[in-house]
Parts: structure tokens; sequence; C-alpha cells
């Protein structure tokens, strides 16, 4: 059992409606006033998978010989750890891609910054009833998700596999309305980003998240017909803190250690592809 705190969406929804988001100063620890100390813990909120993991890898293998006391504490939810580093009740966090950082901010007046890129949980385009992207069949559907942001996504990754060409302009806010040309007269079937698993036995192929590839037993180093690349992907996952606290010398040790060759390695064997080290 991992010696994690776990808080869930459920006991927090009374913190959530009282959280403030005034800002604490720059070298408060937990928003208590005081510097903190190098030999302070440094709390970090996560998301289960793969993020706790992968810092309770750290926790249990590196953090000691780097002098770093590191405390993990696990959200279900993407609101409150990020209000929870904002107010001081964590130092970091580490579970959201940069334009989630970027859209939380502008709309909850938050200061949360990137400090360390980590991994991506890819896309992938799946079929059941091809071996390879060039066999969908012309007039084949593929399943995209329907919500702005992974809709998106999916067909600026479709058109960076040829399959697809968008409207120059239109990639960050795209939409099947977007397609400038479309060789294979594809129809694309919007749909609820955790159904697109099953929506492969009704249509030709389907974007999926890594997330919910991994749910569906679905295997993304395996089963994809192809995978976004983590170089250069503006969906990788990232370190956060409150703006100010960058340069924390225990934040800069637990950077130091997410992008070492040893938690590479852990990512590589214990995801197999799933989830992808970005450094």
């Amino acid at each position: 059992m991992r010696n994690t705190t776990k808080i869930t969406a459920a006991v927090l929804v009374t913190g959530a409606l009282t959280l403030g988001l005034t800002a604490c100063g720059s070298d408060d620890s937990e928003g208590s006033g005081t510097k903190a100390k190098a030999s302070d813990p440094l709390v970090v909120a996560a998301t289960p998978v793969p993020h706790a993991e992968v810092l309770d890898y750290i926790k249990k293998n590196l953090a000691k010989k780097e002098g770093l006391n590191l405390e993990v504490k696990e959200f279900t939810d993407y609101v409150q750890p990020n209000n929870a580093t904002e107010d001081g009740s964590v130092d970091a966090n580490y579970f959201q891609t940069v334009p989630y950082l970027e859209d939380f901010n502008k709309k909850n007046g938050t200061h949360l910054k990137a400090v360390a890129t980590v991994h991506l949980e890819p896309l992938g385009l799946y079929s059941k009833k091809a071996d390879k992207v060039a066999d969908i069949k012309k007039g084949g559907t593929i399943a995209v998700p329907n919500d702005a942001d992974n809709e998106s996504r999916a067909l600026r990754f479709l058109a960076a596999n040829g399959v697809i060409t968008l409207k120059s302009g239109s990639e960050a806010t795209a939409t099947p309305q977007d397609i400038a040309k479309n060789p294979k007269d594809l129809t694309f079937k919007e749909v609820e980003a955790a159904q697109t698993p099953r929506s492969l036995q009704d249509v030709d192929a389907a974007v999926i998240n890594g997330n919910y590839a991994i749910g569906a037993d679905l295997s993304p180093a395996k089963d994809a017909l192809v995978l976004e690349s983590a170089k250069n992907n503006k969906y990788n996952n990232v370190l956060a803190v409150k703006e100010g606290n960058e340069n924390d010398p225990r934040v800069k040790k637990l950077a130091k250690l997410l992008t070492s060759p040893e938690v590479k390695k852990f990512i590589e064997d214990k995801y197999k592809g799933s989830v992808l080290p970005s450094f």
C-alpha cells in the first residue's frame, strides 16, 4: 500500500466553497507566512495514476539521497490540487497539462506556473477493422471526443498523421467543420471522450485518450495504429507551483528527480508505452 494521503472530491466539496484565491507570500511554507526550510516536507498534490505512482517511486527510491522530504497527497479531481497550490495548502502539484493550467489561471484568477515537463499520456488512433492508417476504408467513420479541447487535439493529431488537413489558423479550436481536405471522405462521429473505446464496435476507427484506452484494456504501445508523440507536445503533464515558488530548493530537487534517468526508466518499464517520458 502506498504511503499517501487520499483526498476525495466529496470530502473537499465544502472546503472548495470557501477556498480563497488570495495570493500568499512567495516564500511562504504551506501558506503559514514562514519561509520554508530545505528540511521541511515538500507537499505535492497528485492524481493517483500515473502521477502519484511516479512520486511514490521517487519518495521510496530517490528522495532521501537528494535530501528531499517528499509528501504525496492524492486528489481525485482536477480543481482541488490547483486551489490547494494557490492557497498554500500544498507546495506543488503534478497532474495537469499546460493548456489546462493556463485555462485554469484565466478562469479562476490563480497564479500557477509549470516548472518541469515530465510525461505524456498519448492520444492514439485505434481500430478493430484496420491494421494501419492506410487501411481505414474510404467513406468510413472515425469517432473523436466531443469536448472542445480534446476534439481539437484529436483533429490536430489526425492531421499530423496525414488523415486530414485542417484550415490554416483553425488548429487551436478545430472542429470537423474546419477540415479543409478529407481524402478518404471520412465521417467524424463526436462522442463523449470516456465512450470512445466503446464506440470502436460501431465505427471504423476512434481517437482515444491514453487514460481511457488503458481503462478499456487497450495497450497504446501495441494496439494503436499511431500514437501521439511526446516531443514538443503541449499536452505533456507538468510539475506546477504558485508563481514565486519556482526557486524553492525543494521544488528544484523534485524537478530534477522527475526528469532523471531513473524516473524515465520507471515510466517506460511500468507503463510500457501507455505513458511516455517527455524529457
